[in-house]
């Protein structure tokens, strides 16, 4: 029917076959019915904020949207507008893993659209000097790697916030917060001292580890995009994807808070929140599956109870939408994988495990010996490379490569070079 109704002169065709076999009453009386059912259809597709995209949306039981161009015209003609487009990078987080995450951040995120700006907002510890891998990107707008300092509490962030399941209590949170909203304010000085203002955001993770290229679907205007699963009673926050107004709402970590008091929200973890955060200000959001995970150096129950966290070896063929990961030989695979994942808490830590796409890792332990091989299999030669580049790299390398860093970055505030390499190379065993 929708094949019909798309050309008009099948429209006719059939009225003429119509008027040829029926007589002119019985034409009469069936032409408003069709006439509403063109109305209706050319209604819905005005009405559809994805049609001038090309695009169309499926959801399933589980909210997940698949969204898919009508041709490839259609999504070359997308490609070259957001190549047009500003974009800005927003990666924030603990350089932890960063020689496994860092390089696959670069080709699947920072170098697959040419207009985009990194901004890299990091705290100061012994693992910041990883964060000079990010010298082959191609365009840094702004890097601050800062000594964290205690948040102060307010009444209004103890009402609204939970300490229940965060490792370091609402402080952790408050400085988690502080890490993505910092990243919104950078982002913010730089438009305003350029005079422009970016078509889009993404926010993205240090520790995220990308398995292919971060897809121009993802692109929805008027939409926030999230990763399903890993929820926590909320939405996942391990990355976002939006126009720039839906960002600034989402990006709003801390300065939220209060209005989240106001509307009498109580006791949120930082999933919860982010989710009433956008629910409160009227921002639509999108959940879509995403090929990335993060990296965890953590370590969990197996197999994973109601409540527990699946952890996915890397090696997994996803997409893992944000899922806890490591470089593992698989404990669990194949026929193993229903049972254990389908016991996990729809609401809480559970991610899409159909079609083989997760294989489980045993993580109750430390990362098993031998998990370098299992990573450079997995990642690739160039990877590999960049891991071990890091493995064997030298302080007065380090140094030299982090001068080279600030002077292609517009705008640089950090410690000097010289004190980040030595406090992650002198002073703490490699990782």
């Amino acid at each position: 029917m929708m094949t019909i109704l798309k050309n008009p002169s099948k429209i006719l065709h059939l009225c003429r076959k119509w008027a040829s076999d029926l007589d002119f009453m019985k034409l009469i009386l069936l032409l408003p019915p069709l006439l509403f059912i063109v109305y209706v259809f050319f209604c819905s597709v005005s009405s559809n904020p994805f049609s001038y995209l090309g695009v169309s949306v499926h959801s399933s039981a589980s909210t997940t949207f698949s969204i898919t161009f009508a041709n490839q015209t259609e999504r070359i003609r997308h490609i070259e507008e957001l190549n047009r487009s500003r974009i800005a990078v927003c990666l924030v987080g603990g350089a932890r893993r960063f020689e496994l995450t860092g390089p696959s951040i670069i080709q699947k995120v920072l170098n697959v659209y040419a207009n985009s700006d990194l901004f890299v907002h990091s705290p100061l510890d012994d693992k910041a000097y990883k964060l000079l891998l990010l010298k082959s990107a191609r365009s840094i707008a702004g890097v601050r790697i800062f000594r964290p300092q205690p948040m102060p509490e307010t009444e209004s962030q103890l009402r609204v916030l939970t300490a229940q399941n965060s490792p370091k209590g609402i402080q952790g949170l408050l400085q988690y917060f502080n890490l993505v909203e910092g990243c919104l304010t950078m982002i913010q000085d730089y438009q305003n001292q350029n005079n422009f203002t970016y078509d889009w955001i993404i926010r993205t993770r240090v520790d995220g580890y990308w398995s292919v290229p971060l897809g121009p679907e993802n692109f929805i205007p008027g939409y926030y995009l999230v990763p399903p699963g890993s929820s926590y009673g909320g939405l996942n926050d391990r990355l976002g994807v939006g126009d720039y107004n839906t960002s600034v709402v989402a990006l709003s970590r801390l300065s939220m808070i209060p209005q989240l008091d106001s509307a009498g929200h109580r006791q949120l973890n930082s999933e919860s929140a982010f989710k009433a955060q956008l629910t409160t200000q009227n921002v639509p959001y999108l959940t879509m599956r995403l090929p990335f995970c993060v990296v965890t150096d953590r370590q969990y129950e197996f197999p994973p109870s109601h409540y527990g966290v699946p952890v996915a070896a890397l090696s997994s063929r996803g997409p893992l939408s944000g899922a806890k990961c490591r470089p593992c030989t698989p404990a669990c695979t194949g026929s193993c994988v229903e049972p254990t994942m389908s016991i996990l808490d729809k609401g809480w830590s559970w991610t899409d495990w159909a079609n083989n796409s997760i294989e489980l890792c045993d993580a109750h332990t430390e990362w098993e010996s031998g998990w370098e091989k299992v990573f450079d299999r997995v990642a690739g030669k160039k990877l590999a490379a960049a891991r071990k580049r890091i493995e064997s790299l030298k302080l007065d390398q380090c140094v030299k490569e982090f001068a080279e860093m600030m002077n292609k970055t517009a705008h640089w505030e950090a410690p000097s070079g010289s004190e980040i390499c030595s406090l992650g190379l002198l002073n703490s065993p490699r990782s």
